[in-house]
C-alpha cells in the first residue's frame, strides 16, 4: 500500500525551508485566505492614509513642504496599486476588494480613523505611522507569498523617506519657537498611543499571528515588533526635546528593553469596528472619490480595449516573409 502523503505537511517544510511560493503554486485554502485578507487590508491602508495627509498639501507652510507631501500621497497610491496587484494574484479581484472595503467588511489601519489638526501631525504621522508601518513591513519583504514580498521591498525603500520626512518636520519644530515646539509635543501625545496600536492586538488575543509565523507570511509576532519600535523611538524622542506621553516608560536593565504603560484595547477595539473619530469620514470620501472616478476608468478601459484590437489587428495584416 502506497503511503499517504500529507501535502499540507509538505507545504509546511517547503516555506520552512524559506522557499517562495509563487501564484500558481498549490497552496492551502487558509493561507490564500490569510494573504487576501491581509494583503488587501494593506492596500486599503495605503488608500485610506492619503486622506489625512493630503487634507494639508494645500496649507503646508512651504513650497518645499508641498513638493514633499504630494509625492510623498503619491507614493502611498502606488503602494496601494502594487499590492492590489499582488492580491489579485491569489484570485481575488480589485472590484471585489474595493467593494469590501467601501461596504465595511474590509478593515484597514485604524490609525487612519483619526485626525490630523496640525502641520505638526505630518511630522508625528512620518515620524511614527510611517516608523511602525516600517517596522511591522521590513519583515514582509521575507514573506514566503513572492508576489507579495517583492512589492514590499520597493514600499519599504519608500517608506524610509516618508519616515525621514516626517523626523525633519518634528526636529524643524522642536528646535523653533515655543509655540512650534508646543504644536510637536501635542502631536506626539496624540499619535504616540494609535502608533502603538498599529501592531495590533497583544499576542495573547491575536488569533491569527502564530499560523501566520508558521507559514512565513509574518517573523514576529505583534508584541515583539511593538517593543522594538518603543526602543527605536525613545531615543528619538529625546534627541528631539520631547517627551513621550508615557507615566510608566522607564528603562529596564534586566531585561534590555524599556517598559512602558498599558494600552487602551477598549479604545483600539472601538476604532476598528468602526467608532472612531473618522471612521465614516474616512469611508465616505472613499465612496465619492471612486464614484466620481468612474468615467476614468471607463475610459481607460476603452483605451486599452481599442489599443488591444489595434494590435491584434496589425498582427493579422502583417506581410509575411517570403
Amino acid at each position: 500500500m502506497a503511503p499517504t502523503i500529507d501535502i499540507e505537511a509538505r507545504f509546511l517544510d517547503y516555506v520552512t525551508a524559506e522557499n517562495k511560493v509563487e501564484a500558481k503554486d498549490w497552496m492551502p485554502e487558509g493561507y490564500r485566505k490569510t494573504l487576501v485578507r491581509q494583503i488587501s487590508q494593506h492596500a486599503h491602508s495605503e488608500i485610506v492614509g492619503m486622506l489625512p495627509e493630503a487634507n494639508w498639501i494645500t496649507r503646508a507652510p512651504s513650497l518645499r513642504s508641498k513638493l514633499i507631501l504630494l509625492a510623498k500621497v503619491q507614493d502611498e497610491a502606488g503602494h496601494g496599486l502594487y499590492l492590489y496587484s499582488a492580491a489579485e494574484t491569489l484570485g481575488t479581484s480589485r472590484d471585489e476588494m474595493i467593494a469590501d472595503l467601501h461596504s465595511g467588511k474590509a478593515k484597514y489601519s485604524s490609525i487612519f480613523n483619526y485626525p490630523t489638526l496640525s502641520w505638526a501631525d505630518m511630522g508625528a504621522i512620518g515620524w511614527l505611522v510611517d516608523g511602525a508601518a516600517i517596522q511591522n513591513q521590513v519583515m514582509l519583504c521575507r514573506a514566503s507569498y513572492g508576489p507579495y514580498s517583492r512589492a514590499m521591498v520597493r514600499i519599504c525603500k519608500e517608506e524610509s523617506f516618508h519616515q525621514r520626512q516626517g523626523y525633519e518636520i518634528m526636529l524643524h519644530l522642536a528646535k523653533g519657537s515655543q509655540e512650534q515646539k508646543d504644536m510637536a509635543q501635542d502631536a506626539l501625545n496624540r499619535w504616540w498611543w494609535p502608533s502603538l496600536m498599529m501592531f495590533g492586538p497583544s499576542d495573547d488575543n491575536s488569533p491569527n499571528s502564530a499560523q501566520s509565523m508558521a507559514w512565513r507570511i509574518k517573523r514576529k509576532s505583534n508584541d515583539e515588533l511593538r517593543q522594538e519600535f518603543v526602543d527605536k523611538t525613545v531615543p528619538q524622542a529625546k534627541f528631539l526635546g520631547l517627551s513621550i506621553p508615557d507615566a510608566d516608560l522607564r528603562w529596564n536593565e534586566a531585561l534590555g528593553q524599556h517598559d512602558f504603560g498599558s494600552i487602551d484595547w477598549n479604545e483600539f477595539f472601538a476604532v476598528v469596528a468602526g467608532n472612531g473619530p473618522c471612521n465614516s469620514e474616512r469611508i465616505e470620501a472613499r465612496r465619492k472619490a471612486h464614484a466620481e472616478g468612474a468615467w476614468v476608468r471607463e475610459a481607460a478601459s476603452a483605451y486599452a480595449a481599442k489599443q488591444s484590437g489595434r494590435r491584434s489587428h496589425d498582427s493579422t495584416t502583417k506581410p509575411q516573409a517570403a
